[in-house]
């Protein structure tokens, strides 16, 4: 299991040249490439929540537990 270390800091969430979800914050990579059952937060509707990275049988990434399906990009995360 991924150990997390919460930031005060929100990044977002964006699509990477290695075909995975990276973090980005301004023009610095975080995290160059996010995998399947990595654990991080999310904003949603205001608060942060706890989820992870998976893959579905069509390749398409989702968040656990939330709304958020395909297309990650521009999500407000923190690792």
């Amino acid at each position: 299991m991924t150990a997390l270390c919460f930031l005060s800091t929100a990044f977002e969430v964006k699509h990477t040249a290695n075909g995975r979800y990276g973090i980005l914050l301004s023009d610095l990579w975080i995290d160059t490439g996010l995998h399947c059952g990595e654990c991080l937060q999310i904003l949603l509707d205001g608060r942060w929540v706890q989820t992870r990275m998976e893959m579905d049988a069509e390749r398409n990434w989702y968040l656990v537990g939330t709304p958020y399906r395909g297309d990650l990009e521009y999500i407000q995360a923190r690792i």
